[in-house]
Parts: structure tokens; sequence; C-alpha cells
């Protein structure tokens, strides 16, 4: 049997608790636009730019892999990652499922498209740091930011299945999300993937792909992405990894966030992991031009000065302790709220 197409919507799908078909949708597209609050406004936009004659949709890259740009996603091919999802965590039609992301950005959109070509009961509420504290129902599956669990860790037993994407899961918000019954997943993925292609349980260090990804390296040891169901040509990304098996990689780190330190390769992804427990602001650590190292290691903190616990630094090894500590009043940050790294050391 053949992949429905994008004009499919499963007589199993609620919004709210109402059975919608195609042309409710796009009724209640005009009604968000025309009287919504701001986050109903944007689902109404995608919803009748989801149903109209074109078989593609328009979206911003977020600067994963490259600058932000505008391109066009194959419906079609964002039908195929809803199912790839729906068959990886084994969501079934009828599931009750909370949608708390902002739907401007691909993660959002992704949600809807899951429901209603899956046939969930969703619910929708607006995409709020704190998105289970005024909710009681309990949940087959969700979505958020590591944020947004952060803020929800004596509510996050609602949700029996949560996957985790936009910003890495840190050291410290593992240890809390390991000792809950929740199974919680940490997703890698970009819009140019249309959302995720690889999953894996917090605190496990390998992701695995979805079905139909396959993956390999380039001659920079970073990952290339051949989702063939999902998008036309192959994604190179600047992710540095290390490739267990043809299902399976560990991230190590971004390839243009590399510092090299007197000849020693440095990744501060692997740096901020091990500063994760001693500094509770946020903070991103960066290499910076030196007439005898090449590049010196500067930690960036954000907020007022203070001083850093004396034992901050005891699980570094000798070349990941930073020469230097800068504090900086805001961090610069693109439009979905990823930090601008270079921008915002110049700015200090």
């Amino acid at each position: 049997m053949s992949n429905p197409d994008y004009h499919f919507v499963h007589n199993s799908f609620k919004l709210n608790g109402f059975h919608l078909n195609e042309d409710d949708l796009c009724r209640t597209a005009y009604i968000y636009i025309k009287e919504g609050e701001p986050h109903e406004k944007a689902v109404g936009e995608f919803l009748l730019d989801w149903f109209d004659h074109r078989d593609f949709i328009e979206m911003q890259t977020s600067g994963t892999t490259g600058a932000p740009k505008m391109i066009r996603v194959d419906k079609q091919a964002m039908v195929n990652s809803a199912l790839a999802t729906g068959s990886f965590f084994e969501l079934d039609e009828g599931i009750k499922v909370l949608h708390c992301l902002p739907t401007q950005f691909v993660a959002g959109k992704m949600m809807l498209v899951r429901a209603f070509i899956l046939g969930w009961d969703m619910d929708m509420i607006a995409p709020v740091a704190n998105p289970l504290e005024r909710l009681d129902t309990v949940y087959n599956f969700s979505a958020m930011v590591p944020l947004q669990a952060q803020n929800s860790l004596m509510k996050l037993k609602k949700v029996k299945k949560l996957i985790l994407g936009g910003a890495k899961v840190s050291q410290a918000l593992t240890k809390q999300l390991k000792g809950l019954p929740t199974k919680i997943y940490e997703t890698y993925g970009m819009t140019e993937t249309i959302t995720h292609i690889a999953a894996k349980p917090v605190g496990d260090e390998a992701f695995t792909v979805l079905p139909n990804v396959n993956i390999s390296q380039d001659e920079r040891k970073c990952l290339v992405i051949d989702p063939y169901v999902i998008c036309d040509e192959p994604v190179v990304t600047n992710d540095v990894v290390e490739i267990v098996n043809d299902k399976q990689f560990i991230w190590l780190g971004r390839y243009d966030n590399v510092i090299n330190s007197g000849g020693v390769k440095l990744f501060p992804e692997q740096i901020e992991e091990k500063l994760s427990e001693y500094i509770g602001r946020r903070y991103f650590v960066q290499g910076s031009q030196d007439d005898t190292l090449g590049e010196k290691l500067i930690l960036v903190v954000e907020g007022e000065p203070f001083d850093l616990p004396t034992d901050a630094f005891k699980h570094l090894g000798k070349f990941e302790k930073p020469k230097e500590v800068v504090f900086v009043p805001q961090f610069i940050e693109t439009v979905s709220g990823k930090v601008i790294r270079d921008k915002t050391l110049e700015s200090a």
C-alpha cells in the first residue's frame, strides 16, 4: 500500500476535542488567522499553506548547515517523515498528544502533520515555557524543547513518551530526566531533513536513525544524511560524528566550532558538557586568535560578572581549561533562539 498523500486527514484525527476533516481544518485556519492568539495565527497560516494547490511548503532554515535561508520542502516528504516518526516511536492512531511547540518552525509544523496523517487526538496550547503547568490530562506523546522539559519536571510523568529537540540536552537535565517514568528521547535533525532523522534515549551516547535514513561521513568527518524518502539529495552537515554502524552515530560537536589550540583540536560542546554542573547561567566556550597558540580558549558567560566555583574546571583536560573568562550582558541569538557565538564574543 502506498503512503497517503498530503491531502489525507485520518478519520481518527481530533484537534482540541473535535473531529476535523480537510474542509473543517481550512475553516478553523481562517478563524485562527482572524480572531486567534498569536500561536493560533501561525497554525492557521500553516494549515492554509498545507491544503493549497502547491506540493511544497516554504520554510526558513535555522542556520544549522549554513547561513539561514528559505527552502522549499516537499509536502509528500513531510508526510513520509511523519510516518517514519510514527513507526520509530510506535505511535498508534487515536493516542492522546500534546502540541506545545511554535508552529513557525519545522518541529511545530510536523506535530500537526503527524497528528492528521497518523490520526492522533491532539490538544494544542500556546508554546509556553511551562506547558504542563495547568494541565491534568495524561498524554501518550509530546515534543518539547529542553527548557520546557526543565520547567515541567514535576509534571512530566503525565507524558508517557516525550521527544526533545531544538537544543542539546545538558548533562544536568539528563540526570533529572533519567529518574522519571516517562520514556524520553533526545532527537537529532534540522529543517533541511524535515525535523529529526535520529533519536536516542536521554543519557545514551549513540543516536539511532529513523527508518529509511542512510548515514555516512565526508572528508571532515561530518555527518552526511541521505534520507531518500524525505529529501531529494544528501544533506551535508557541519556536525562531526563517530559512525558506530550503518544505523548509529555519536555526535562529537560542530565542525565550525572546533578550536585548534596549539595543534590540539578541541570540541567546545564536550567542554561545555563538563562545565554544566558548575555554571547556573548560559555560557559557551569559543576560540579567539592568539599569537602563540593560534587560537586560545575563552569561556563566555551571560550576565553580570561573578566568581566561578573553585572546582569548576576540575573535570577538564589540560588543554580544555579556558585561558580567559568573559562576561557578556546578553547573548546574541538567531530568530529561533540559537546563540550566535562569534558575534556574542565580538560584542564583548
